[in-house]
């Protein structure tokens, strides 16, 4: 799943400038390639916050801070054969840091970049041939 990014302060701008001008709203979504409801929301935004700069992402801060992903790699090297849920339960006890399995795989695959995958290597020099 990808996050799209906000659109730039300065296009914002431009955005809200074409309609101070005289350019109607509809026109002015359709010059920019954006949404109409986007162009109303800026205006709104400026006149209520007065300025255009993005407001930040909802959602709530990672449980996977720098300590918790030390002893996940950590616990890799330690136990490369224990599952998602025993890592969990590692997680738990050492730093009172509660997540799901699927967090932990999360951030196995994507942060620490690590496989379960035997290494290519080691089959090659393991089978005969």
């Amino acid at each position: 799943m990808t996050c799209m990014k906000a659109y730039s302060v300065d296009l914002r701008a431009k955005i809200v400038e074409s309609v101070r001008r005289g350019v109607s709203k509809s026109e002015t979504a359709h010059r920019f390639g954006v949404n109409r409801s986007t162009v109303r929301r800026y205006l709104k935004q400026l006149d209520e916050e007065g300025a255009l700069v993005p407001k930040k992402a909802p959602g709530k801060p990672s449980k996977l801070n720098e300590s918790v992903i030390r002893l996940l790699e950590e616990d890799l090297r330690a136990r490369p054969w224990a599952t998602h849920g025993q890592r969990g339960e590692f997680l738990s006890v050492a730093c009172g840091v509660e997540m799901s399995e699927a967090t932990i795989c999360r951030a196995i695959k994507g942060r620490l970049s690590h496989s379960r995958k035997k290494d290519l290597r080691q089959q090659a020099s393991g089978t005969s041939g």
